[in-house]
């Protein structure tokens, strides 16, 4: 018996005890460790769209400069020439054409709005800009939430993985006993290769857990804009619930509120639009056909143009009603997402509540497993234990830490959500 068991276990040993062995290692070269603040400040710092935005920004403060230069006197050169030549009679008219006409001059134009007017126009670039301020605000926190939601599933693989791997070594360990044991006649051959396959079950979950650990990993370098393919540990996220006192000051009701004031300033530019417009000019250069003392008609002129609107088909009133309409359109935005917000919120503290209630249960689960597989250790050394016992102790207690696991990390996913909405 003794023979016959070293002759069929040495294979199982040796390939199960390598490959754990390597695989641990493996685990254990990884020594770089990262936070979760190195991957968001990362991530915002590469981030095109938040660029984009920033960009936006700027260039509404250049059209606001502009709207300002509209408004100062625009002065421009002008010169226009023409020559109609009339030979043996065969040309344009010349009472039209004059057979020639020559302007070189320099005109100045000033258009007169009112400060209200001008304020009004200047309020439509500061709205959009709060508008774009805002959308940057939201895909910063929507950029937030992602980065940390991957960051947490990959951190959770890795305390998984760091779990399975402890567990592995306390494997070789109990192997070792049990092997010895065997060859000494006081397990038979069909324990130690039940204890085996379980080796062999861990040595898989071990190198599954690797895989899902780089994929995951390597996703979060992506999304941060990271190139980089080495591994790395990461530090434990210590994520609080954030409260948001002021709800009307969050970015996703701010949004609302800006559409409003847009809509009021719409609303009162119109009114300016149908307002009398004045425009002064003038004008000193030469003109002439070169016809009549051309060396006499260098001159100038002055003067001014007024536009009263009159009739327009009711067309201010069509405007108006469009920019009531769009308001109404607001409002009824806001209300529904202002219910969608609430029930959010209380379905997101709900489940926080029952994942808080149940790592309790599960905590007090790991103990009795963990004390049942301790016992069971202790009769193995001496022969007292039943290796089906050991082997259903060891994986009722990896299936409570698992969900213990599982837990914290939904726990994780459910404040990274509830953070969002509270910003």
């Amino acid at each position: 018996m003794k023979n016959l068991s070293f002759s069929i276990q040495k294979p199982f040993y040796g390939y199960a005890l390598g490959i754990l062995l390597l695989l641990i290692a493996n685990f254990d070269a990884i020594s770089q460790t990262k936070t979760l603040n190195y991957y968001l400040n990362t991530a915002l710092a590469n981030s095109p769209l938040l660029k984009d935005h920033a960009n936006q920004i700027a260039i509404s403060s250049i059209d606001s400069q502009r709207l300002h230069a509209a408004y100062k006197p625009q002065v421009t050169g002008v010169s226009n020439n023409a020559y109609s030549p009339v030979i043996n009679g065969w040309g344009y008219d010349a009472t039209l054409s004059n057979i020639g006409s020559f302007n070189e001059m320099v005109n100045v134009g000033q258009n007169f709005v009112s400060k209200k007017n001008i304020g009004q126009q200047n309020k439509s670039f500061n709205l959009f800009r709060d508008s774009i301020q805002n959308a940057g605000k939201l895909a910063e926190q929507e950029l937030k939430r992602s980065i940390t939601a991957q960051y947490i599933t990959a951190y959770g693989d890795l305390q998984q993985l760091s779990f399975y791997t402890e567990v592995s070594k306390i494997l070789i360990n109990e192997e070792m006993i049990l092997k010895k044991l065997t060859e000494n006649n006081i397990y038979r051959q069909t324990d130690y290769l039940t204890f085996i396959v379980t080796m062999k079950q861990q040595e898989l979950q071990l190198k599954q857990l690797q895989i899902q650990f780089r994929n995951d990993y390597y996703l979060l370098n992506y999304l941060c804009g990271i190139f980089d393919t080495s591994e790395a540990t990461l530090a434990d996220p210590d994520i609080s619930m954030q409260l948001n006192t002021d709800t009307a000051a969050s970015a996703f009701f701010r949004q609302y509120q800006i559409n409003h004031l847009k809509l009021e300033n719409d609303f009162t530019l119109i009114d300016f639009s149908y307002k009398p417009k004045v425009n002064a000019f003038a004008n000193a250069g030469y003109s002439s056909t070169l016809l009549y003392n051309a060396y006499k008609n260098f001159g100038s002129s002055a003067g001014i143009n007024l536009t009263i609107p009159i009739y327009d088909g009711h067309q201010k009133q069509m405007l108006q009603r469009k920019i009531k309409l769009a308001e109404v359109t607001n409002e009824n935005y806001k209300g529904f997402f202002t219910s969608q917000y609430s029930q959010q919120l209380a379905m997101l503290r709900q489940q926080l509540m029952a994942t808080e209630s149940l790592l309790g249960d599960i905590e007090d689960q790991i103990k009795y497993a963990d004390g049942l597989v301790k016992v069971n250790s202790k009769l193995m050394e001496t022969g007292d234990a039943r290796i089906s016992d050991l082997v259903l102790a060891v994986n009722n207690y990896l299936n409570a830490r698992n969900l213990l696991t599982q837990n914290k990390i939904s726990r994780m996913q459910v404040l990274n959500q509830i953070n969002y909405w509270n910003r």
